[in-house]
């Protein structure tokens, strides 16, 4: 993958766009939609299947056959609307799924989980806990403290002071995309086990995060601090955002310290008024192969804070009207009606062929919002 490629491109792109000013409340498209959240994922999530699940047991990059290439992480995410949908409708033509992609990826990545990116693990290692959550077949949850012995190799206080290295070969990188990850797994683990371990864990890449990569004035959640120079990065992208917010939401869980929701208050409305198309209201296009998945990740930890009580009550009816506009607009404007497919941008339709995760981000939308109204519904 190409990631620090990307990163260093976007970084330059990022100011260019309509991200900077200040979120308006007033949403100017249909509120009268023909079709409810959860038939929106049922179609999307099913045409993501469709589109680009191949019977050796992974996901294609792009839709209809047009690139078989395998790339790790967006597998997981993937397998995540699979998983999405399953918890949704019960249905078991989901769950047929699970084993075939946990053997599947395995042997597309070298006949192991383990990855030069330990963020790559560590979204994959999120995934097989929640297969484990619903099979309890234990395979999964042996993946998973596989993976996660691995993970903790990446801590080291040479660099930074502490924190997670990004990539192997690169222990001085530590990057948002490493940390966010590891604390939301480790503070599952710990809900799963009730072992200390994983909650003290949890709390210190957490605690390293907010001290070195978090602007606590502003609530954006920067990209990495080069532990060599102790330069850091400040371009903020979606999805360290969203992971940053979701382990405060898990750590309010398991110690109730209205904290933690300040500081993902402080995530959220910091990315609703600075990661956005301003001209539509929505989440804003950060490009192409991995930054496709940007957005769809923070809405997936962003779903999760809104179902959580002792939200501000001016801030969440401004955060539910948000992210309500945001599937409003992607359904409206970001696919031809039948085709179901969509592009890095929600406002947007693909021009022909689409990857696995633009599709993947839109489903995960979708799958969202359906599980947030079921939510409301109780």
């Amino acid at each position: 993958m190409m990631k620090s490629m990307y990163i260093g491109l976007l970084v330059l792109s990022l100011f260019s766009l309509n991200s900077c000013s200040k979120i308006n409340d007033e949403y100017q498209f249909n509120d009268e939609l023909d079709i409810t959240w959860d038939q929106m994922a049922q179609q999307t999530s099913d045409e993501l299947i469709t589109q680009f699940w191949n019977n050796e047991g992974y996901f294609n990059y792009g839709s209809d056959g047009s690139d078989l290439g395998f790339q790790y992480w967006p597998n997981a995410h993937a397998m995540d609307v699979v998983i999405d949908a399953y918890l949704r409708t019960q249905d078991p033509k989901y769950k047929d799924y699970f084993a075939k992609w946990f053997e599947g990826v395995k042997k597309k990545n070298g006949n192991t989980y383990e990855n030069v990116f330990y963020d790559d693990m560590e979204w994959n290692a999120l995934t097989m806990l929640r297969l484990f959550e619903i099979t309890k077949e234990q395979k999964y949850m042996d993946a998973v403290l596989h993976l996660w012995n691995d993970i903790l190799k990446a801590w080291n206080t040479e660099y930074a002071g502490g924190g997670l290295a990004w990539r192997k070969d690169m222990l001085y990188s530590k990057n948002a995309c490493s940390n966010g990850p590891a604390s939301i797994l480790a503070a599952r683990l710990y809900k799963l086990t009730k072992d200390e371990q994983y909650l003290d864990w949890a709390i210190r890449i957490y605690d390293w995060q907010k001290e070195t990569l978090f602007d606590r004035a502003t609530g954006a959640v920067y990209d990495n601090i080069n532990g060599e120079t102790d330069v850091i990065n400040m371009t903020a992208l979606t999805y360290n955002q969203g992971t940053f917010l979701g382990t405060a939401v898990e750590l309010f869980d398991i110690t109730k310290d209205p904290l933690y929701m300040n500081d993902a208050q402080k995530a959220s409305n910091y990315t609703m008024t600075k990661c956005i198309d301003a001209s539509n209201n929505v989440l804003r296009n950060e490009g192409d192969g991995d930054g496709a998945l940007f957005k769809g990740i923070f809405v997936r930890y962003f779903i999760e804070y809104l179902k959580r009580d002792g939200i501000n009550e001016a801030f969440r009816s401004k955060f539910e009207n948000f992210i309500r506009n945001n599937g409003k607009v992607a359904w409206q404007q970001g696919q031809d009606t039948g085709i179901l497919l969509f592009s890095p941008s929600w406002t947007q339709k693909p021009l022909g062929q689409t990857q696995l995760t633009s599709q993947s981000s839109a489903a995960m939308l979708f799958e969202g919002l359906a599980s947030f109204e079921k939510s409301t519904k109780k």
